[in-house]
């Protein structure tokens, strides 16, 4: 009877009174409506400040409609990239043992560690073509880096690069090697292990990896201000077009373009939802009828 007490006791311990519960609550919603909700609410709200008119012409500009095909640029380049970088270098750190593993496993987190202007300041010292790094050779062969797109794209790789690894790496370690050892056993060779076992067994993972990597490639602001030299309508991505109508005084139209650039990011992440719950239904279906669902006539019956 006293054991079951103190049981009891310590189980209110944990889970704490009602008043409790409903104060921390109350803290974590109230300090996310204080930081996220309301200021995003007012973002909204600002943009059309001065009437629809002026959003409209800001975001339907020659430059701001560069800004936007060019920010998508960066992502459908750098997000990609960063998806088979994240996958290949989750698994050579999961599934294999070398001298270096822990070095090659800190420089993945560096964009975490080191501020993107600084990263921006690095790329201009590799990639200046006075006295860079590579900058002289690559200007004899007619590339030109910094203040061009490539630039942009390489910084924006750089800084959304962790994001996929991180989120393969702990799937990864879940599940282990032996549905893969078993492929092999069977006369499966790497490419097929890889697509009809690794694979399927990552995706959620490479999913919220891609999420992740997506929205940080189209908030990036401080490695591409510095690479891209903000020109207008050639290098100047969406976050840049913002800060350079706010800068302009124009600051609905400031708005309006980060109400794009919000809704861009919003509507990512809700075909990233679509993607996973269809996925997750059509892996429940699996589970209760032991076989992939079909949509036309099974094998064997005729088609009336």
């Amino acid at each position: 009877m006293a054991a079951s007490g103190i049981a009891n006791r310590r189980v209110n311990v944990v889970q704490g009174s009602r008043r409790a519960r409903l104060g921390l609550r109350t803290i974590g919603v109230g300090y996310l409506l204080l930081l996220l909700v309301i200021p995003v609410l007012m973002v909204f709200v600002k943009a059309f400040e001065d009437g629809i008119a002026n959003a409209w012409e800001t975001i339907t500009s020659p430059e701001g409609m560069h800004a936007f095909w060019l920010t998508l640029v960066m992502v459908a380049v750098s997000v990609p990239l960063n998806t088979i970088f994240g996958v290949v270098c989750a698994i050579v750190l999961v599934r294999h043992e070398f001298r270096g593993k822990a070095l090659i496993n800190s420089l993945i987190d560096l964009p975490f560690a080191i501020s993107p202007v600084v990263v921006g300041l690095a790329l201009v010292l590799v990639f200046n073509q006075r006295d860079g790094w590579f900058g002289p050779w690559l200007a004899e062969q007619g590339i030109r880096v910094l203040f061009t797109p490539i630039g942009m794209v390489i910084a924006t790789v750089f800084v959304s690069m962790p994001f996929v690894v991180r989120e393969v790496v702990p799937v990864l370690q879940e599940i282990g090697d032996d549905q893969e050892q078993a492929a092999r056993t069977l006369g499966a060779n790497g490419w097929q292990t890889f697509w009809r076992v690794t694979l399927p067994s990552i995706r959620w993972g490479v999913t919220y990896g891609v999420v992740l990597s997506t929205a940080r490639a189209l908030g990036e602001f401080g490695a591409v201000a510095v690479v891209s030299g903000k020109i207008s309508g050639v290098t100047e991505t969406l976050p840049l077009y913002v800060s350079k109508q706010y800068e302009t005084f124009n600051v609905s139209g400031a708005y309006a373009a980060a109400v794009v650039l919000a809704l861009v990011g919003l509507a990512t992440l809700f075909a990233m939802n679509l993607i996973e719950r269809g996925g997750r239904r059509r892996d429940q279906a699996i589970t209760n009828t032991g076989h992939a669902p079909t949509t036309g006539p099974s094998q064997g019956e005729e088609t009336p």
